[in-house]
C-alpha cells in the first residue's frame, strides 16, 4: 500500500486529540497497522504505550498487535499478561519481579497465568473505556461497546457490550461477512480504496470496483 504523508502523527489540522498510532510507538512488543487512530479527550494520545498498555513487563514476552484502520475510542485499555497473577500458587504476590527482594524468584513466569497476546483485527472500532484482557483475539470488523470488559475471542463483524463482553448481534449477514472477509478492503492500495470510499460508505460492496 503506498501511503501519503505516511510518518504524521495527526491525521486532522489542528487536532491535536487524535493520531495515527502506528507514529507514535515505540516499543518492540507493540505492533499497529497502518492509518489506525486512537483518540483521547483525556491526556496526549501520544502517550497511549504508557496510559493504555498495561502491565506489559518484558518478562513475559507478550505483545498488543492491532491491525489497520482500527478506530479507539478514549481511554480504552488492554491488559496484558502480567495483570494475570496466578491462581494456581499458593500466593497471588508477583515474587518475580521483585528480585532484589527474593533470590531465586527474578527470571520466574509462574507468578502469572499467560493467556498470550492481543491480537485485534482490522477495522476493529473500540469504544469508550473498554477493557480488553490478555489472550484475546478480536476479528476483523468487530466492534467493541462502550465500557464492554473482553475476557474471550470476538469473531470478525460481531458487536459485543457488557462485563463480561457478549455479542450483541452480528454487523452482516453471514454471506457478507465473508466476502468482506475475502476482499480485505483494507490491504488494497491508497488509490484502490480512495477509488471505492463511497460504496464502502455506502455499505454496497457490489459496487467495489
Amino acid at each position: 500500500m503506498t501511503i501519503p504523508n505516511s510518518n504524521k502523527v495527526y491525521p486532522r489540522i489542528n487536532d491535536y486529540q487524535t493520531i495515527y498510532l502506528k507514529n507514535v510507538i515505540t516499543r518492540d512488543n507493540i505492533e499497529v497497522g497502518d492509518y489506525t487512530i486512537y483518540n483521547d479527550f483525556y491526556n496526549d494520545p501520544r502517550d497511549f504505550e504508557k496510559n493504555n498498555v498495561l502491565y506489559q513487563y518484558p518478562i513475559n514476552n507478550d505483545k498488543l498487535i492491532i491491525g489497520k484502520f482500527c478506530s479507539i475510542a478514549c481511554n480504552a485499555k488492554f491488559l496484558m499478561t502480567s495483570g494475570n497473577h496466578t491462581m494456581r500458587s499458593l500466593s497471588t504476590y508477583t515474587f518475580p519481579i521483585f528480585g532484589e527482594e527474593w533470590d531465586g524468584a527474578l527470571k520466574s513466569k509462574d507468578a502469572w497465568d499467560n493467556k498470550g497476546n492481543i491480537v485485534i483485527g482490522n477495522d476493529v472500532w473500540i469504544g469508550y473505556d473498554a477493557i480488553i484482557m490478555s489472550g484475546v483475539k478480536i476479528g476483523d470488523g468487530a466492534i467493541i461497546g462502550t465500557r464492554a470488559v473482553v475476557t474471550n475471542d470476538v469473531s470478525p463483524y460481531a458487536i459485543v457490550g457488557g462485563i463480561p463482553a457478549k455479542v450483541i448481534k452480528k454487523r452482516f449477514s453471514d454471506n457478507l461477512i465473508l466476502k468482506l472477509l475475502e476482499i480485505k478492503w483494507w490491504d488494497w492500495s491508497y488509490q484502490k480504496i480512495q477509488a471505492n470510499i463511497k460504496y464502502i460508505q455506502l455499505g454496497n460492496i457490489n459496487k467495489l470496483v
